[in-house]
């Protein structure tokens, strides 16, 4: 049988599905998750049920989110899980994540996240921030990588500021590629996202401070006098404290959040 088929169903690569099978593994990722009876659990990618299962068995109740039609009516059929799923067949991108908080519970999200998709994914779940008690989440390495790294770093970039921004983000563990099938050319990660509280995040328009990080770090090899020419001067960069013959790589998230928040004082 091909490496791509798994329990029965053929992996479909423009979902970039690859399904975890090392009881090892799982058994970490879900102790990382910890569920407990009364959470408010979401799963985004579901796939064959290897992360699922062993939730379900501990918290009776789980919300799954999965774009392939196949795969959420296997799991709505599924004679053991089924009855304490509520499946959603459709994209994690379009969905609101808020419309599944009940009584002020915040959410626990987790996932074996598709790597084509996963940058805007957690972008569009940063969105919900607020509505989040904690979020575990398999990636490619790389961009675990780029999620926790600190300035200075090459691996530093918009997804580190906007990740850090949001959340306190830690790597939980590595998952080599032969934890999967179809394995895939890459290394794995999993991360644990704990969102900070409203007053932890100062910047008055994260819209803007997306805008800057896009600027400077669309030619990260640039100094910030040519990066940001769009959207200040280097006079104005002084005013704000910013040394403008930097690199976008060599600022902190504070001062990002500077910048933002001085256009949205000076430039609306």
């Amino acid at each position: 049988m091909t490496d791509k088929v798994h329990l029965g169903h053929r992996a479909r690569k423009r979902f970039g599905q690859n399904f975890l099978n090392d009881d090892m593994i799982i058994d970490k990722i879900v102790t990382a998750i910890d569920p407990k009876p009364a959470d408010n659990l979401v799963e985004i990618g579901p796939g064959l049920g290897a992360i699922t299962e062993p939730v379900v068995d501990l918290s009776e109740k789980l919300t799954v989110v999965e774009l392939d039609k196949d795969l959420a009516e296997r799991l709505i059929k599924h004679p053991f899980m089924g009855p304490k799923l509520t499946v959603h067949q459709g994209d994690a991108m379009k969905f609101d994540f808020a419309s599944l908080i009940k009584d002020g519970e915040k959410l626990k999200i987790f996932g074996n996240l598709p790597y084509n998709v996963s940058t805007p994914l957690l972008f569009h779940l940063f969105e919900f921030a607020d509505h989040v008690e904690h979020m575990h989440f398999m990636l490619q390495k790389e961009v675990v990588k780029r999620m926790v790294a600190s300035p200075d770093s090459k691996a530093f970039g918009r997804l580190s500021v906007m990740t850090q921004y949001y959340c306190n983000a830690m790597p939980v563990i590595d998952v080599p590629p032969e934890c999967f099938k179809p394995a895939p050319k890459v290394d794995s990660a999993v991360i644990r996202l704990i969102p900070k509280k409203p007053e932890q995040r100062s910047a008055k328009s994260t819209k803007i401070l997306n805008t800057v990080c896009l600027e400077a770090f669309n030619q990260r090899r640039k100094t910030l006098r040519n990066s940001l020419s769009n959207l200040l001067t280097s006079e104005e960069m002084a005013e704000i404290g910013i040394d403008a013959t930097k690199r976008a790589e060599n600022l902190s998230l504070s001062q990002f959040i500077d910048i933002a928040n001085w256009i949205y004082d000076n430039k609306q």
